[in-house]
């Protein structure tokens, strides 16, 4: 994502709290700092590197709050967790690592003494769900903290943190007058990292769960709910608002049709093999899934993609299990009982949002598709490069739909 992190996994990673900066979650040179400290290192230095200012910021909000200076102790909390968060992805994988759940326990109590901290203090939620309840936050707007508003529920991707979106979509929306509900559903954050919880398909039974609880909360507009996903959640929320007739509008970043059907074109591109044999990556002849491990355990970032995140977040072992897995994750049979307004969103240089025209076509609902592009500086996976461009856009469509005016 940036030149400043010199490993191409790192650069995956490190680039993130950029996005950030519009909102309060980073600076620059806080982030170049650590690049620096970093430098050739490995995962280990990148971790020891993040946590490192993570807790120099942690440091500096607690004695700011011994002196009473509540914002910079509420700012400064909340830079720690997105520093925190920054830290562990590179060490996603199960057996879960110490290193790993240390930092992840460490943001979130930082995420949570910042929002304590202020005239509208933040607290905990915890959303019933099946024999585990989801973590969760309702985010009030900004200037109508005790008003009945619109509200985003905020539906995460397969390895961001609540603290990532929060600094991604929530802090804009409470600008601009939403509510904002932000939570953890199986295989995302706390429902994996603490109670292994993996990812499910069947997305509308957790969005279901999270409409349920956020009709009971007080200040919610209940006719005026939308869903938003980014990342994976551009999958996820889809499918959730595919069986969830009280979604009102809905926004995908970037749309996206299938798991599989990335890994798939892969597939027949790299090894020669026929639509036909391909169809079901489940069902592929072992010799030819014993090339395809091989291929993906000789790459650095398919392997943190596929062994590291991909096993772990799907409770798999082994990459046909994980095959069987991705493709239940479509949107085939489910994309037409969208009803609602849709937006889905595609970045020029986003491999990820390469479906995002086909989906767009097959929605039946009143639908718009917004492109991004290299010249705007917003043409990487979620816009991260100019998140606020993006946060305009939607957040204008928003409003239209559901007649919010400035």
């Amino acid at each position: 994502m940036t030149s400043l992190f010199r490993d191409e996994l790192h650069k995956d990673f490190g680039g993130w709290p950029i996005a950030y900066i519009p909102y309060g979650g980073a600076d620059f040179g806080e982030i170049r700092a650590v690049a620096e400290a970093i430098g050739d290192g490995d995962d280990a230095a990148f971790y020891g590197a993040w946590i490192d200012a993570g807790n120099r910021l942690s440091a500096e909000a607690e004695a700011a709050l011994a002196k009473d200076h509540r914002v910079s102790a509420r700012e400064s909390y909340l830079r720690a967790g997105v520093f925190y968060a920054a830290s562990f992805h590179p060490l996603f994988g199960a057996p879960v690592d110490p290193r790993l759940l240390s930092a992840f326990r460490k943001q979130v109590e930082a995420f949570d003494r910042g929002l304590a901290i202020g005239p509208h203090p933040v607290r905990p939620l915890s959303i019933p769900f099946a024999t585990t309840p989801m973590p969760g936050y309702f985010i009030p707007a900004e200037g109508f903290e005790n008003e009945v508003r619109p509200l985003i529920i905020l539906n995460n991707g397969y390895d961001a943190t609540i603290i990532d979106t929060y600094f991604a979509s929530a802090v804009a929306a409470s600008r601009r007058g939403y509510h904002t509900l932000l939570f953890d559903g199986p295989g995302q954050g706390g429902m994996l990292c603490e109670n292994g919880v993996p990812l499910r398909h069947d997305w509308e039974v957790v969005i279901k769960a999270v409409v349920d609880f956020a009709e009971t909360l007080p200040l919610v507009d209940a006719k005026r709910i939308a869903l938003y996903g980014w990342s994976l959640g551009g999958h996820l929320a889809p499918r959730g608002a595919s069986g969830e007739p009280r979604i009102a509008a809905l926004i995908a970043d970037p749309g996206t049709w299938s798991i599989a059907d990335g890994f798939r074109d892969v597939i027949m591109r790299m090894f020669g093999v026929s639509a036909e044999s391909a169809a079901d990556l489940g069902l592929l002849d072992q010799p030819l899934l014993d090339k395809i491990d091989a291929a993906i355990r000789g790459n650095r970032q398919l392997y943190w993609k596929i062994v590291q995140r991909g096993f772990w977040v799907h409770g798999v072992d082994n990459l046909r299990a994980f095959f069987a897995s991705a493709e239940l994750f479509t949107m085939k049979g489910h994309a037409e009982f969208i009803r609602c307004p849709t937006l889905m969103t595609q970045a020029e240089n986003d491999i990820l949002s390469a479906s995002a025209g086909a989906f767009f076509d097959a929605l039946t609902c009143p639908k718009t598709l917004m492109r991004f592009t290299a010249a705007e500086g917003a043409d990487g996976h979620c816009e991260m490069q100019n998140r606020s461009l993006l946060n305009r856009r939607v957040l204008d469509w928003l409003d239209e739909q559901f007649d919010v005016h400035d």
